[in-house]
């Protein structure tokens, strides 16, 4: 199904160090195992219910300002962006 080589492929292109490379094959193995099971479950004829609320039952959407200036005690705050730290 999954091979060594495409583990190592998506670890290259997500920028992951991953050293044991097997490792990973039989966890993805076991997640595409697992997902077939889930989809030979049968509840696609299940009925799902649902409680009906009425919108006035929900909370009132209002804006609340924050007026701490949070965002310029960041360290590499510049102006009007944050510099990320650099990824290796």
């Amino acid at each position: 199904m999954v091979t060594e080589e495409e583990i190592e492929q998506v670890s290259k292109l997500m920028k992951i160090d991953v050293h044991d490379h097997k490792e990973f094959v039989e966890k993805v193995h076991d997640m595409i195992n697992y997902f077939d099971i889930l989809d030979s479950a049968g509840v696609e004829d299940e009925e799902i219910t649902m409680k009906d609320l009425p919108l006035s039952s929900l909370r009132e959407d209002k804006n609340i300002p924050f007026e701490d200036k949070l965002i310029e005690k960041l360290n590499n705050y510049k102006g009007s962006y944050v510099r990320a730290p650099k990824m290796v």
